[in-house]
């Protein structure tokens, strides 16, 4: 995963198959499912992979359950699926979390009770584990710090939990892996076309200002929130096809729920449902669901949502988190298939996606959630192969190891994350005879040299947010780190000075908006 030979590809290939617009999850499960059926695949990424929506989400690989309760059946079998193929897939990033619905009231009892067991039954084999009511003591052993007034009991079941940045670096290896290629800070600046039929995309590097028209029998929009300026490209004055909304979570202490399991409140005063669950030795609180118009890589999350999380959580828990205690606040934004006219209320539209395929032969994907990625790309890629009239090919994936792939226990080690290529930066950090940089993470810089050499990393913001978490754990200390890193990288690729302050002071800018104070 050189980003120079990417960029030496680019000039030499004439043309690919596919060429993929958008380093999302979207757009890296569909290049990934290119590749492995044998097309030759580019993915061009405008920022850093799942810079946007696709590493800000609640962490969880789940069938929803508020799905569930819409009657999207349909929706909960496919994600259910899923959700068990990655589980087998990438067994180092992915696993099995229970949860627990806190009952203060026998209706709750029985309501969550019957809807978890066709939450179950919806999964089959691949159910991740049993749902059960459990006594108000066992809930208590379960989540120490519960509000316990007039507690009746819970109903606990599982679901999945991941990192989503840290897939989403897999993945782009995977397609290395795999005879594909995926690049970022390489922006899609305008469709080409012969015969009004699309035909390719002029490219510009974000570093180097080249640009490239890269030539491919199929182009696909997998851009996420931002698919509407693409499909602008393509057809100008075309009605918007997504709806945008915003989604905050807070990152506090684990001392506030000192546990291996996770809450999920069913119903709060805005209608969602909200989770409080373990996450790299902290707590994830969110989300909120806010309809915005402004599109941006950096959203940011308004007073209002801060708060609501804020009172929400409180309710369930002994002690109640105030503002000083969040170490972390992160917005990202869902695209969702649009709103009708009517309607303003984006919780109630349906994260099932939405293939389209326009008159010049762009292919668009709207709509999905991370843990139907996969299934996203199959379909298409069987889409594509349908349209353009080629023999069908089977998919792979379904029991593709990400990689990665690695069964070994975690444990204590805080580079489990890394699959199969922890031991190699073990090795790293052991032939620089080095001890980690900071007092609250283990983190070292074999670590930032691997991100550089191994994973595309190219600013300290890619480091430190989606290669490591840091900035999602703890901004104040991340911010503390960054000089630290911005001159190991500046050492590792060659750059001066200069370079350094402009980095630093970059993503100074960037974590100011994860901190809540």
């Amino acid at each position: 995963m050189n980003r120079e030979d990417a960029i030496r590809k680019i000039k030499e290939q004439k043309a690919w198959d596919v060429l993929v617009i958008g380093g999302g999850a979207t757009g890296l499960g569909i290049a990934l499912e290119a590749c492995t059926r044998g097309y030759s695949t580019l993915l061009i990424e405008q920022s850093d992979f799942a810079k946007s929506t696709s590493s800000k989400s609640t962490k969880l690989v789940h069938g929803g359950v508020r799905y569930l309760a819409q009657g999207n059946v349909k929706l909960v079998r496919e994600a259910s699926v899923e959700r068990g193929l990655l589980y087998k897939n990438a067994p180092h990033l992915v696993k099995n979390l229970r949860f627990i619905i806190p009952v203060y009231s026998r209706w709750s009892r029985l309501k969550y009770t019957i809807g978890l067991k066709l939450y179950d039954w919806i999964s089959g084999s691949l159910s991740l584990g049993s749902s059960v009511f459990i006594s108000r003591e066992e809930v208590i052993k379960h989540l120490p710090t519960i509000n316990q007034k007039k507690l009746r009991g819970g109903v606990l079941y599982h679901d999945g939990q991941f990192d989503d940045a840290r897939l989403a670096v897999n993945l782009a290896q995977t397609i290395f892996d795999h005879g594909g290629v995926a690049i970022n800070y390489m922006k899609a600046k305008s469709l080409l076309k012969e015969n009004e039929t699309v035909s390719g995309v002029l490219a510009a590097g974000a570093e180097s200002g080249e640009e490239h028209n890269i030539t491919a029998r199929t182009v696909v929009n997998a851009t996420g929130v931002f698919a509407d300026s693409v499909i602008e490209m393509d057809t100008p004055g075309t009605n918007k096809r997504i709806a945008v909304s915003q989604g905050v979570h807070i990152v506090l202490d684990k001392k506030f729920l000192p546990a291996d399991d996770a809450i999920m409140i069913p119903k709060t005063a805005d209608g969602r449902v909200l989770f409080i669950v373990p996450w790299h030795n902290k707590l994830i609180a969110g989300t909120t669901d806010t309809p915005v118009k402004n599109i941006t890589l950096e959203p940011v999350a308004s007073e209002a949502e801060i708060e609501f999380i804020l009172k929400t959580a409180g309710l369930y828990l002994v002690n109640k988190p105030t503002r000083k205690d969040v170490l972390s606040v992160f917005a990202g934004l869902r695209p969702l298939a649009a709103l009708n006219e009517k309607s303003n209320d984006t919780k109630e539209i349906s994260r099932s996606h939405k293939i389209i395929i326009s008159s010049s032969g762009l292919f668009t994907m709207i709509g999905g959630k991370w843990t139907t990625y996969r299934k996203m790309g199959e379909d298409m890629v069987d889409s594509i192969e349908k349209q353009l009239g080629l023999k069908s090919t089977p998919s792979v994936t379904p029991k593709l190891s990400i990689h990665g792939y690695s069964t070994d226990a975690p444990g204590s080690d805080s580079l489990y994350f890394y699959g199969s290529d922890e031991a190699a930066i073990h090795d790293l950090i052991k032939s620089k005879n080095e001890k980690s940089i900071s007092p609250k993470f283990d983190f070292f810089i074999a670590q930032v040299l691997w991100a550089v050499r191994k994973e595309m990393a190219r600013t300290v913001e890619d480091v430190l947010s989606r290669r490591t978490r840091t900035l999602f754990l703890d901004a104040k200390e991340s911010m503390r780190m960054a000089p630290a890193v911005a001159k190991i990288m500046a050492e590792e690729i060659g750059r001066d000075e200069k370079w350094i302050q402009n980095e630093i002071d970059q993503f100074y800018k960037i974590a100011r908006n994860y901190l809540a104070d």
